[in-house]
């Protein structure tokens, strides 16, 4: 079999897999994507003291500031999700959880370590993505009315949702010479780089679902670890914000890469 025989039949399967699971990806698209927000929302109530006084030691900045940056984290994190999963004032919601994580970036100072910084934006790259599906939603209620170029803030989204979402690929390579990672690397780079430009986007959407679920699970099993260890919460804290970055990739699959795309192109050739 050759190269684009093997290809085709890859596309192939990955259509039968979009046809079956048309009417709920989209579904589990969005509860993979705000998962890393309902858990973080969850751990502060069960970790508020912790977190409180976290925040005050670090930015000495009163018990009261601390108490208010605790709450706001627990009710704009939950609250969140509760109107993206339900998809009432959805815009508005993906609006406050990219202010969560802006907020959440400084005051753990994430701002300075690349690897969270790039993971950060990568989840910020599924809000966009949420919002570019929200935006479509909203305008079919609108069925026939002319729209002038209002599809191109939504194409644009979807560019910025694709570029943002591979940069948690950037956090997984490994530079060493063995050639497990060398291997990894090359295939990894190879289909960050088609989902960001959007060539055979689907396909390679959903290569990287299943790399990404499998890496996941492997490396971030936190159900393995006794709840009082810390590398307990911090393997859930990355299994839960690599879970959202794969809701973010379902997302392309289900929606396909929009109009800034090569794929888009292609059909005007």
């Amino acid at each position: 079999m050759g190269q684009e025989d093997l290809m085709s039949t890859a596309e192939d399967v990955a259509d039968q897999f979009l046809r079956v699971t048309k009417q709920y990806l989209p579904h589990l698209a969005r509860l993979c994507l705000i998962s890393t927000f309902l858990e973080d929302g969850i751990r502060m109530w069960f970790q508020w003291n912790e977190q409180r006084d976290y925040i005050e030691a670090t930015w000495n900045c009163g018990y009261f500031l601390a108490t208010c940056f605790v709450l706001l984290n627990l009710i704009g994190q939950l609250g969140g999700c509760v109107l993206v999963l339900s998809r009432n004032f959805v815009q508005y919601a993906c609006f406050g959880l990219f202010g969560i994580i802006a907020l959440q970036t400084v005051a753990y100072s994430i701002l300075w370590d690349l690897k969270f910084l790039m993971r950060n934006l990568a989840l910020g790259g599924g809000l966009l993505l949420l919002l570019a599906e929200s935006r479509s939603e909203g305008k079919s209620m609108f069925a026939g009315v002319p729209s002038m170029g209002e599809s191109s803030p939504k194409q644009y989204m979807q560019l910025g949702g694709r570029v943002l979402l591979v940069l948690m690929f950037m956090t997984l390579l490994h530079f060493d010479s063995s050639f497990f990672s060398i291997v990894q690397n090359m295939v990894g780079t190879a289909l960050i780089i088609l989902v960001a430009i959007g060539f055979k986007t689907k396909l390679a959407a959903l290569t990287l679902v299943v790399w990404l679920l499998a890496i996941n699970v492997y490396f971030n099993a936190f159900w393995t670890i006794p709840a009082y260890k810390p590398m307990h919460d911090f393997l859930k804290y990355d299994f839960f914000q690599t879970t959202s970055v794969i809701g973010g990739l379902l997302l392309v699959v289900a929606l396909g890469p929009g109009g800034v795309s090569m794929d888009e192109k292609k059909k005007e050739w």
